[in-house]
């Protein structure tokens, strides 16, 4: 049994995709989660600019003694490997290999889309790591510039973000996929309107899901869990603009979030 809480990080409001599950199935545990505001968006850094910003993250979650850290990020998943991150005492999880399979197990005709943001489509991570466990799938992948900027803006369900979702999809639905990977922790939150575009008979996985679900699976195999059925506690800090944060955090928790402001906190 051990009392501490659950670190997970992100850009932004992405990884409370991640919360949110977290809250569901594992309702005694605590939560720190760090939306690193100030500098998102992840998609469009440099490589060694996303090493700082993990790096940065990660110290910022072992100072507050958390005994598990997640990066709820597809894009820092996708370019930093664990193997990177200096000085990681506690246990690891990223949004990879949850999601991709969960994605070969959700596929029938093997057709999977992949959404993320463009470094990680870049990377190829994902697509790598679907062709490794099977290589017989096939594999079309957009970034998508605009997605974080949008939701982090609170366009969630609006004609705004209905238009930028129509034009990113449209590649997807021609190549006639059965599965899409929401690759990025912040599209599960317009998981509505990519569905309403998508249609039924495609599957969509959600990242943010996947990953609580890896959590959740570690800290059992590892025997980390606290052991309480309720009562679990949800701390949030950001990096800049806490009342952004706040506002699309009350519409996607359906809740009030409590947030500490701690503009300088990567920086302690």
């Amino acid at each position: 049994m051990n009392n501490k809480a659950i670190g997970i990080f992100d850009s932004g409001v992405g990884g409370l995709s991640c919360v949110k599950e977290l809250l569901h199935c594992l309702p005694g545990e605590n939560i720190k989660y760090l939306g690193d505001t100030l500098r998102m968006p992840y998609g469009v850094k440099t490589i060694a600019q996303l090493h700082t910003c993990a790096k940065d993250n990660v110290a910022f979650l072992q100072r507050r003694d958390v005994k598990l850290i997640a990066a709820a990020c597809g894009t820092v998943s996708s370019n930093v490997p664990k193997e990177h991150l200096d000085n990681l005492s506690v246990p690891f999880v990223d949004v990879i290999n949850p999601t991709v399979r969960a994605a070969l197990k959700a596929t029938k005709n093997k057709r999977i889309g992949i959404i993320a943001t463009p470094a990680t489509v870049k990377s190829n991570s994902m697509g790598r790591r679907l062709k490794e466990l099977d290589s017989d799938v096939e594999i079309i992948s957009v970034g998508c510039t605009d997605f974080v900027p949008l939701i982090e803006s609170g366009h969630i369900d609006d004609d705004i973000i209905r238009a930028s979702a129509r034009g990113y999809l449209a590649q997807i639905q021609e190549f006639g996929v059965d599965t899409l990977i929401l690759g990025c922790t912040h599209y599960p939150i317009i998981a509505k309107v990519i569905g309403e575009i998508m249609g039924s008979c495609v599957a969509l996985i959600d990242s943010g899901r996947e990953t609580a679900i890896g959590i959740k699976m570690t800290l059992e195999k590892l025997e980390l869990l606290n052991g309480r059925s309720e009562g679990g506690t949800a701390e949030f800090f950001v990096t800049n603009n806490t009342e952004a944060f706040d506002s699309v955090a009350k519409v996607f928790l359906g809740e009030d979030a409590h947030i500490k402001s701690i503009l300088k906190g990567i920086e302690e």
